[in-house]
């Protein structure tokens, strides 16, 4: 008994010290033989990024990362030192968010990780952006992303776009005659797609189908950041969103299909094609021998949906709208420029067209510098590091680790941007050529955001339909409004936080 109780213990022994053993061996390997532990951030970063996600959930993480940046600013090539309210702070190029992820804003190396050649690939991350729908924004595939890209740009193209622009048109100046109430969510995204409005103002009513829109944003956050659970979360009901997620992914697809049908039935009894963004797919045509699958088809049209809902501002994933609703919020909150603005917009025409607006430099400038301020994928856009591995900023990243370039911080470089916080459209006077190659407000490289064109156009003519309409409006005070209320909530696409903007319009 003596001898088999010895060796019980002998055995024990010999199981905690290979156990002590594989432990140390991870602890050493983390902290000293991971190329990424000389790349500066907290401590915690070697084992999670957990915090990062939390963040990321809480519509934080574009702040907390920047956070990071400056904290960990030192750098071994040198650092950038700046002085807020007295204390010198600095900008770190590279920090480390996570075991295998970091964040990057030095401008070349950005450009090196957006270029158009995309070897640095998308990331499981966009698997969430829907989950388990494969889109033009989501995919990993290089041969799918071709081919929707090919399908879809074409008729959201700049040159494409002025066949539209009549819709576009008719479809902002309706902001101009409801002097009651003035909603920044409208969006022409629904008549350019489907031939018809979502109806989601017009009715005034909160059904089930806008509810799901409203809760895109924070959807997108829960499947980008809590991947691997997914495949759980997904069947069950999550607090504050009335329902699973895969009910509101039934529903909206569903939703995508019956406004596909209903075109594809209006085209089939018409004689002439409208000139619409899915025409040519609803119709099946080819395009260079590509086409989409019907499953496709209606994933690539509830992007559509979501992304350009014609939604009040407290949607949180409205983009085009968003980017409105800060802009004329913060020219009505500026009058000094907002006067500006005004004053060139009285040397317009009546019947002013898009190409009136686009040699306007003031108003230009404004747009640039509210996409530059408030940008509406404020946070990061990561990508996998070529097998190969890479250098960035002096650092060497192995293959497969996730690097990220983060919107919110490229536009606030303090070298770049002189004082960041402020809304100033004179800084793009003259800009520079490290201003330029900072702006990403539509992602970059050959994943640029198709929508780009629409965007300018819906931001220019919002712009001067509403303050030639209304050049007395101003910020209103009523109801506790306030610029607490307009802090961005930073989650996938950001949005007033407090989701309201009232503007007083005399």
């Amino acid at each position: 008994m003596d001898t088999l109780d010895s060796q019980n213990v002998g055995s024990r022994q010999t199981i905690g010290m290979v156990l002590t053993a594989i432990v140390v061996s991870i602890i050493l390997r983390r902290l000293f033989f991971n190329p990424l532990a000389k790349i500066p951030g907290p401590w915690y970063t070697n084992w999670t990024n957990i915090v990062l996600k939390v963040k990321v959930l809480k519509g934080d993480g574009p702040i907390y990362v920047d956070q990071l940046h400056k904290q960990y600013g030192k750098h071994k090539l040198g650092f950038i030192k700046f002085t807020v309210m007295g204390v010198k702070l600095a900008i770190g190029p590279v920090v480390r968010v996570g075991p295998n992820d970091v964040d990057v804003t030095d401008i070349t190396a950005v450009k090196k990780i957006h270029r158009v050649k995309a070897d640095f690939l998308k990331t499981d991350f966009y698997n969430g952006i829907p989950y388990g729908k494969e889109n033009l924004v989501s995919t990993q595939d290089t041969d799918f992303h071709r081919r929707h890209r090919k399908l879809l740009s074409q008729p959201i193209s700049e040159s494409s776009l002025k066949a539209m622009l009549p819709q576009i048109e008719e479809k902002l100046s309706e902001t101009t005659q409801e002097k009651a109430m003035i909603d920044f969510g409208r969006s022409s995204i629904g008549h350019l797609t489907f031939g018809e409005s979502f109806h989601a103002l017009e009715k005034g009513e909160v059904n089930t189908y806008i509810k799901d829109i409203r809760k895109a944003g924070i959807i997108g956050s829960v499947g980008t950041q809590l991947k691997l659970l997914m495949p759980i979360l997904y069947y069950f009901p999550l607090p504050g969103l009335g329902g699973s997620l895969r009910a509101i992914s039934d529903r909206m697809s569903l939703y995508a299909g019956t406004q596909l049908n209903r075109l594809r039935d209006e085209l089939n009894s018409s004689d002439g094609d409208r000139p619409l963004l899915l025409t040519k797919l609803v119709k099946g045509v080819t395009v260079e021998g590509e086409s989409m699958t019907e499953v496709e088809l209606r994933n690539e049209a509830e992007t559509y949906i979501v992304a350009g809902s014609e939604m009040p501002t407290n949607s949180r994933f409205s983009t085009t709208s968003n980017t409105l609703t800060f802009l004329t919020w913060v020219l009505c909150d500026q009058p000094e420029i907002k006067d500006q603005l005004i004053k060139e917009l009285q040397t317009l025409p009546a019947n002013f067209t898009d190409d009136d607006l686009k040699s306007l430099p003031f108003l230009n400038r404004c747009i640039t510098e509210a996409l530059r301020r408030f940008p509406v994928v404020p946070g990061g856009l990561p990508r996998y590091v070529p097998k190969e591995g890479t250098d960035i900023s002096g650092y060497w990243l192995p293959g497969g680790s996730t690097v990220t370039t983060q919107t919110w911080s490229l536009h606030r470089d303090p070298e770049i941007f002189p004082d960041p916080d402020r809304y100033d459209p004179s800084r793009w006077e003259n800009p520079t050529k490290a201003m330029k190659d900072s702006m990403m407000p539509f992602g970059g490289g050959s994943r640029i955001c198709i929508g780009m064109h629409l965007a300018y156009i819906e931001l220019r003519m919002g712009l001067a339909y509403f303050f030639r309409a209304y050049p007395n409006a101003r910020v209103s005070k009523l109801e506790g409004m306030s610029d607490d209320d307009m802090i961005p909530a930073m989650h996938f696409i950001s949005s007033p936080r407090n989701h309201r903007c009232l503007i007083e319009l005399s």
